[in-house]
């Protein structure tokens, strides 16, 4: 285990699968504690009975909805009252509904804002003074290629993202002297359930996978401290040829 992360503690929303899951496991590899959320109580007991299996007692989790503020204000205090405190916060929870403007529902646009960007805030809100608290932190916003290159149907989807990398943007300049570093992930194509449910159903290998974006959270923190790595662009290194 690398002394970097051992005993740190972390909160990762969306942590009970895909990219938020692999990032859990990832930091629980490095020695950290980790608490995770999710929405689906059956799904956070399966990931936390995958993630015991190894890490025993350096993980736990409740199930929250990051669209409401007081599910939020509970999740960080749950996290901190579980394991002393709070070093890390990686905002991953995200859904994406791809649809054109006309065909959006006003339920589809709160249900990506709020998940995607007010989520954000909120357990940002809730885990900021219980970081300077520790004299520091890192915030880890899991952003996207569409924050930066909107396209046809993701009207929700990339007013989100553009969003959240400004919303990041800012928070890393209103922090950083607290000794909190925040980094926003920005993949490409990333083999998830989020993939599969805007329309590429098999797997396909060269897409990124949620392990990718796990090693650029744990690399990230391993940078010196007086260095911040605050965008990250990934991209799959051999994407299909375009005919």
């Amino acid at each position: 285990m690398m002394t970097e992360l051992r005993d740190k503690v972390a909160l990762v929303t969306g942590g009970t699968r895909g990219i938020g899951y692999c990032i859990a496991e990832a930091l629980l590899a490095e020695g950290a504690r980790v608490f995770i959320s999710g929405r689906d109580v059956g799904n956070l007991k399966s990931a936390l009975g995958n993630l015991r299996r190894n890490a025993k007692d350096r993980v736990d989790g409740i199930s929250a909805d990051v669209r409401r503020y007081e599910d939020c204000r509970r999740l960080v205090q749950a996290a901190a009252e579980r394991f002393g405190g709070l070093d890390i916060l990686v905002n991953n929870a995200g859904i994406g509904i791809m649809k054109p403007v006309d065909q959006l529902t006003p339920e589809d646009w709160d249900a990506t804002i709020q998940t995607n960007l007010s989520g954000v805030f909120y357990c940002c809100h809730e885990a900021i003074p219980l970081m300077r608290k520790r004299g520091g932190g890192y915030v880890y916003n899991i952003s996207s290629l569409a924050g930066v290159n909107p396209f046809a149907g993701g009207a929700a989807y990339n007013a989100s993202k553009f969003g959240l990398n400004g919303f990041s943007e800012a928070m890393m300049q209103d922090v950083r002297y607290d000794g909190i570093r925040v980094s926003y992930i920005m993949p490409g194509s990333v083999d998830t359930d989020l993939a599969a449910a805007s329309g590429s159903r098999s797997r396909e290998t060269w897409k990124l996978t949620g392990a990718d974006i796990a090693k650029a959270v744990v690399d990230l923190y391993k940078f010196p401290q007086s260095a911040l790595a605050s965008r990250i662009e990934m991209r799959p290194s051999r994407p299909p040829r375009k005919k």
